[in-house]
């Protein structure tokens, strides 16, 4: 890959304009886009593969597959869009290879029933110490139990509750229908409720964070990794 950069000050960038400067070299566009949409991909490829660590590969794969096809981008989605399309099917990819396959239709016969639906909301923001450690805790209590969830129920759960994807959006990236996304998150919620009190779900819109240090380190290796493009 070309190195090219500018002192543009490209935050105020839309997409389309940061492909462009992408296309003509800018690695500080290749930098603005990826802390742009980190969060998202890392968020929707942890949901299939359920490990950290994974997670950050898929996204790095993705991103290289991605900008070193760039040129294919035609706008006709939105760049977010495409962009999790192929880091989730790199991520289902990899469980194909795993051949773990989960059997749904005996998963929800043993969940029978209508699924209760569980509220999501907002936490109040605290600069209580005390309040924060205990938050944190309850957080990684929440992110067990996520993980715990059978990967298809998760996968429907990170990107409709965490990620708050639209039901079409959800069935779009998995290629199921919106019913069956409704169905998966019902059961998703009730194996939760099973498993957490109800004061838990508060700490859900501050679950799986994708910033600061891992954020920085999935930017800084794919820009490594394309620098030793051709």
């Amino acid at each position: 890959m070309k190195n090219t950069t500018t002192h543009l000050d490209l935050s105020a960038f839309d997409d389309a304009d940061l492909v462009s400067q992408a296309r003509l070299g800018n690695t500080d566009a290749f930098r603005v886009i990826m802390q742009r949409h980190n969060r998202r991909l890392y968020r929707a490829a942890r949901g299939i593969l359920g490990s950290d660590a994974e997670a950050e590969d898929v996204v790095q794969d993705g991103y290289l597959q991605a900008f070193t096809h760039l040129d294919t981008f035609r706008g006709e989605a939105r760049l977010s869009t495409w962009l999790t399309r192929i880091v989730m099917n790199e991520a289902l990819g990899r469980v194909r290879r795993r051949r773990h396959i989960v059997d749904l239709s005996a998963l929800e016969q043993a969940e029978g029933g209508q699924a209760q639906i569980l509220m999501f909301p907002q936490p109040s923001p605290t600069q209580d110490p005390e309040a924060e450690a205990g938050r944190a805790q309850l957080r990684r209590m929440v992110e067990h139990a996520v993980d715990e969830l059978p990967e298809a129920f998760r996968s429907v759960f990170m990107m409709r509750e965490v990620e708050e994807m639209s039901i079409e959006e959800t069935a779009s990236y998995l290629g199921i229908r919106p019913e069956t996304v409704k169905t998966r998150l019902h059961r998703a919620r009730r194996l939760l409720q099973k498993a957490l009190q109800a004061r838990l779900v508060a700490t859900m819109k501050d679950a799986f964070p994708f910033d600061g240090l891992r954020c920085n380190r999935v930017t800084d290796r794919v820009m490594q990794r394309l620098q030793r493009q051709p």
